[in-house]
C-alpha cells in the first residue's frame, strides 16, 4: 500500500521529545494563553493572524505561509518600535510558543499600562545562564564555544542554544534556542533580541526542556525525524456500543431485574397462587384493624398544647 493511501498516517500519536515535534500546522497551543486578548485577522500581507494585548504594546504575529511562522514583539507604547522580538520558525511546534505566551500573559496581567511597568519590558539579566537555567537544570551540557558565545547541547546533541554573551547590539540576535537535524523541514529555531527580558526566554527554554510528549497525527512528523524520536499510538477511548463479557455486578443486576418482572407477571404456578391469597389475606386483616381503631382515635380528646416556647 502506498504511504500516501495508508490510513493509519493519520492515527494520533504521542511524540517525544516534544522539540523533535514539528508544527502540527496550526498556531491554536501558541494562541491558547492569550485567547482573551484582540484578534485581528488579516486578508492582504503575509501576516494572517495579529493577536494584541488590550492595549497594543504586545504584538503576536503568525505568517501562515512563512518560514519564521512566529513573530511577537514588545514595545513601551502600542506606536512605539519593538523593544524585543522572538521569532518561531514554520517547524517550531505551537507548545514552545505557549511557554512565552504564558508567561507574556501573566506579565501582561500583573502590569499598570500607565505605569509602562510590565515586567514584560524589564531589561534582560547580565547573566546569560538566567535566560537558560531550564536548560541546565534538566542536564543540557555546555560545550565548546567560539569567543563570545556560548552554546549548551541536550546529551544526544539533537538541540541546543546558541548564546551571544557580548550582545553587540540592541536589536542583535543575542539567543537561539533549536531542535533538529539542519534541513528546511527538520529545524526547529527560535531566536531572541539582545533586550529580551530574561525570565521570558527562560519560560520557554522550561518547555522545550520538558519531558511531556505531544499530540500529532502521525503524517505530521517528517520522515527523517521519526528515527529521532518515539512515537506512541493514542488509544481511543473505549466505544460505548461495542459489546463486551458482562462482569460479576451486570449478571446481578440482570437477577434482580428479572426477579421483579416474574413478580408484576400474573401467577402460573400453584405456589404463586397460595403467595398473593396469603397475601391478601394479610392485606385484608390490615384493613379491618385499620377500620376498628379509627373511631376510637375520633373519640379519644385531643392531647393538651404544649406550652409555647421562647425563643432564646
Amino acid at each position: 500500500m502506498s504511504a500516501l493511501l495508508d490510513p493509519s498516517r493519520h492515527d494520533e500519536v504521542l511524540v517525544s521529545p516534544m522539540y523533535l515535534a514539528g508544527s502540527n500546522g496550526t498556531g491554536d497551543a501558541g494562541f491558547a494563553p492569550v485567547a482573551h486578548w484582540p484578534h485581528h485577522y488579516l486578508d492582504d500581507g503575509p501576516c494572517q493572524l495579529l493577536v494584541t494585548s488590550p492595549d497594543q504594546r504586545i504584538r503576536i504575529g503568525w505568517f501562515g505561509d512563512d518560514f519564521e511562522l512566529w513573530r511577537i514583539t514588545a514595545a513601551e507604547e502600542a506606536v512605539a518600535a519593538p523593544r524585543w522580538t522572538a521569532t518561531f520558525n514554520h517547524v517550531t511546534p505551537a507548545e514552545i510558543v505557549a511557554g512565552l505566551t504564558t508567561a507574556l500573559a501573566r506579565d501582561y496581567a500583573a502590569s499598570d499600562p500607565y505605569e509602562n511597568n510590565g515586567r514584560f519590558l524589564a531589561d534582560p539579566s547580565l547573566y546569560w545562564a538566567d535566560a537558560v537555567q531550564p536548560l541546565l537544570d534538566a542536564g543540557w551540557r555546555r560545550g565548546a564555544t567560539k569567543y563570545g558565545t556560548v552554546e549548551i547541547t541536550t546529551p544526544d546533541g539533537l538541540a541546543g542554544v546558541e548564546i551571544d554573551a557580548l550582545r553587540g547590539g540592541r536589536d542583535s540576535e543575542a539567543v537561539m534556542l533549536w531542535a533538529g537535524p539542519r534541513g528546511w523541514g527538520t529545524r526547529a529555531e527560535a531566536v531572541f533580541t539582545a533586550r529580551t527580558p530574561s525570565h521570558l526566554i527562560a519560560a520557554t527554554a522550561a518547555v522545550m526542556a520538558s519531558s511531556a510528549p505531544v499530540v500529532r497525527e502521525r503524517h505530521m512528523v517528517h520522515r527523517e525525524m521519526e528515527p529521532l524520536v518515539t512515537l506512541t499510538p493514542v488509544v481511543p477511548a473505549a466505544d460505548p456500543r461495542v459489546s463486551r463479557s458482562p462482569t460479576p455486578l451486570d449478571v446481578r443486576r440482570t437477577a434482580v431485574t428479572e426477579a421483579v418482572r416474574r413478580a408484576a407477571r400474573v401467577p402460573r404456578t400453584a405456589a404463586d397462587l397460595r403467595v398473593m391469597a396469603a397475601q391478601s389475606r394479610t392485606t385484608s386483616s390490615a384493613q379491618k384493624r385499620s377500620s376498628a381503631l379509627a373511631p376510637a382515635a375520633a373519640a379519644r380528646p385531643p392531647a393538651a398544647s404544649s406550652a409555647p416556647r421562647h425563643s432564646r
